[in-house]
């Protein structure tokens, strides 16, 4: 009986604990973006990625943009996957794009504070203590998940990139960034300088 209770007991904290575990919408820069798992505390480390040398992206599927927006702004319509700039002289490109997964979207108005060219992908003290065969750094190449591309949003916490899982684009499936097929992060990132507004829209 006493064992029972015990177990009753332990049983009703983990509950408790589970409950009360909240995790910013960008948590974790990203966590594991792009490595193809949905588990970033497991023990094994990403795998490998090695690239299939006739592989082709398929061709991203554009719409013509229905948004009003101020030229010179950048509209994320989370529910739609999909992000629509505007340029300062009023031209719009729309694009789609993988979002936040359920617990980790962001609204709001931000801007574009940085961007970089081949990033690095560094994951953080916490991810690394959870897991610590992470590796420090991820260089540049095909098993980067940022891509080639990365814009810099809301103070470095949220970003638009590239993604080495273009099968994810049109999905709820980051930890609050927005990944796009390479060749539209490329020409949306020559277009888009820091400063540009934000909007992020549910």
């Amino acid at each position: 009986m006493r064992l029972l209770v015990l177990l009753t007991a332990a049983l009703f904290l983990i509950a408790v604990q589970a409950q009360a575990q909240v995790y910013a919408p960008y948590d974790g820069y990203d966590e594991y973006d792009g490595y193809g798992y949905d588990d970033p505390y497991s023990p094994y480390p990403p795998p490998y990625y090695e690239p299939d040398p006739g592989y082709q992206e398929p061709f991203p599927e554009r719409r013509q943009p229905s948004t009003r927006v101020g030229r010179g702004t950048i509209v994320i319509a989370t529910r739609e996957h999909t992000l629509i700039y505007t340029t300062s002289a009023g031209e719009q490109f729309a694009y789609p794009i993988a979002v936040g997964r359920e617990g980790k979207q962001w609204y709001g108005t931000t801007r574009v504070v940085s961007k970089r060219l081949h990033p690095e992908w560094r994951p953080t003290a916490s991810m690394r203590q959870k897991n610590p065969r992470l590796p420090a750094v991820v260089e540049p190449g095909p098993a980067n998940p940022l891509g080639t591309r990365a814009i810099y949003l809301a103070d470095g916490l949220l970003r638009i990139h590239g993604t080495n899982d273009p099968s994810s684009i049109g999905t709820n499936a980051s930890s609050g960034c927005f990944r796009m097929y390479r060749e539209d992060v490329e020409e949306l990132y020559d277009m888009v300088q820091p400063g540009t507004r934000v909007i992020v829209q549910r």
